[in-house]
């Protein structure tokens, strides 16, 4: 499969996750092992080396070759979101950052005023932004042209299990960009991660899914069979619509011809 580009980075999976979520974090290590993931997202709260139960940065330092992509999840503002982007990349040493500003705790739907304002911040700092961003072509071209290095629109609301509810949209960003387009949040099934492939994008990101699974492992193996599956099928050439039925065997001459 052929690699996916960020920036000036590659990885060979097409599969992101998110680290929040799991029941513990001995689940999480098998979750991503499991996943062939080479990219995950980790939110600035959870880089606490003075309270074991809140770090994850040591325990994914065991992982080999995966990069760490800080989310500024908790922020409501883009100075809180650049504030927080700041420190993520002291700490990790990752250039990743994951804009992730939703200041209404009863939805989680991302401000696209603020996500736009902290990306051209950060993209003019040298940071490789991914935003989170609402499923809208205009905005997603907007934070392309500020320098993001990918887009990230939401397929349904994050932890709904809705799926691609916003597929239309997500296919006229992909038509308009010229940067991945990486679908983020409301995933529930490998299926809806193939069909994120088939139509277009670029990689997945995905955590509640599999952090909830009754097998988190074996959740994770599922979409990164998944999502590789979705990729070949569009690279491969995917068969067009048809109106009405088209026989899969026409009729011959043999077929009225006496031996």
């Amino acid at each position: 499969m052929d690699l996916l580009q960020i920036g000036s980075y590659t990885f060979s999976s097409r599969l992101i996750l998110g680290t929040g979520k799991f029941g513990n974090v001995q689940s999480m290590l098998e979750a991503i092992r499991a996943s062939g993931t080479q990219l995950v997202t980790v939110a600035l709260r959870r880089f606490n080396r003075e309270q074991a139960q809140n770090d994850l940065f040591t325990a994914l330092s065991t992982i080999e070759g995966l990069t760490l992509m800080p989310n500024t999840s908790g922020a409501s503002t883009a100075r809180e979101a650049v504030k927080a982007a700041h420190i993520s990349r002291e700490l990790s040493g990752s250039p990743f950052i994951k804009v992730e500003i939703h200041p209404n705790p009863q939805h989680l739907m991302p401000d696209p005023i603020e996500t736009y304002e902290a990306s051209r911040i950060l993209a003019s700092e040298g940071f490789l932004v991914m935003p989170y961003m609402p499923a809208d072509p205009v905005l997603a071209k907007r934070l392309e042209d500020v320098g993001c290095a990918s887009v990230m629109p939401l397929g349904s609301a994050i932890g709904s299990g809705q799926g691609l509810a916003t597929a239309g949209m997500i296919r006229l960003i992909i038509r308009e960009s010229s940067i991945p387009v990486i679908v983020d949040a409301g995933l529930r099934s490998p299926s809806e991660a193939c069909a994120a492939m088939e139509m277009g994008c670029e990689a997945v990101l995905v955590n509640s899914a599999i952090a909830v699974a009754g097998n988190p492992p074996e959740m994770a193996a599922a979409f990164a069979g998944a999502v590789q599956a979705g990729y070949r099928a569009r690279t491969a050439g995917i068969m067009p619509k048809s109106g009405s039925a088209v026989a899969t065997s026409p009729l011959t001459s043999f077929l009225g011809t006496e031996s």
